[in-house]
């Protein structure tokens, strides 16, 4: 039978390995603490931590996995019902190795493994962290939202903008669009050369020198 690359063999195989952990989990989540070699101790804390996440996340996916692992429907209530509760707010760390004892007879090493239940107590936040998030929450966040583009004019709107700076942008509109309004004005009433006045005068008293001289004859 091939060596495993890592970690101690359990077992005579791998799916003799598989039950003896199973089992160890089931009697770790049974009792909550159990005594055994500290090999096996290693050996079942990722599993066993791995598991209690499932519980943790208490979907109906998840509870199938773990039941699909110890093969025990009360070990599994007991995770999901009573442990996982426990341990909502720690964020690892879900058991404790102790060592404990040589065993008599083959001196093996002996552990005693158990979850940790203790309910966790929140570090207290330093007085530097805390003024930083203060600081940071009151400093108001100004983020550019748009461009607006018309007429070649290019305008940044921004949000929560001091007033002055708004009422400033406006008045800067109004002035350049007065100005260019005055300007169009200006062009349209400019005077028009003698020249160019001439032909249009005459063509206009044409009619009436022709009215006059007809008028004349009929008196005539």
């Amino acid at each position: 039978m091939p060596k495993p690359t890592k970690g101690p063999r359990l077992g005579g195989g791998p799916a003799h390995e598989r039950l003896l952990l199973a089992n160890l989990a089931v009697a770790l989540f049974t009792h909550k603490s159990i005594e055994t070699t500290e090999t096996k101790a290693k050996r079942l804390r990722p599993l066993a931590e791995r598991l209690v996440t499932f519980g943790k996340r208490g979907d109906l996916h998840a509870r199938r996995r773990v039941l699909g692992i110890l093969r025990n429907k009360d070990a599994t209530h007991e995770l999901f019902t009573v442990i996982a509760p426990q341990v909502e707010m720690r964020e690892g760390g879900y058991t404790r190795i102790t060592k404990t004892r040589f065993r008599k007879g083959d001196n093996a090493s002996m552990a005693q493994i158990e979850l940790v239940l203790e309910p966790v107590n929140p570090k207290p936040k330093s007085a530097k962290k805390t003024a930083a998030a203060a600081a940071a929450a009151a400093a108001p966040a100004a983020k550019p939202v748009a461009a607006v583009v018309a007429d070649e004019v290019v305008e940044d709107v921004v949000l929560d903008a001091p007033v002055d700076e708004v009422v400033e942008a406006e008045v800067v509109e109004t002035v350049e669009a007065t100005e260019v309004a005055e300007a169009v004005d200006a062009a349209e009433t400019a005077e028009v050369p003698a020249d160019d006045v001439a032909p249009e005068a005459d063509a206009d008293t044409a009619p009436d020198a022709a009215d006059d001289a007809a008028s004349e004859g009929d008196d005539k």
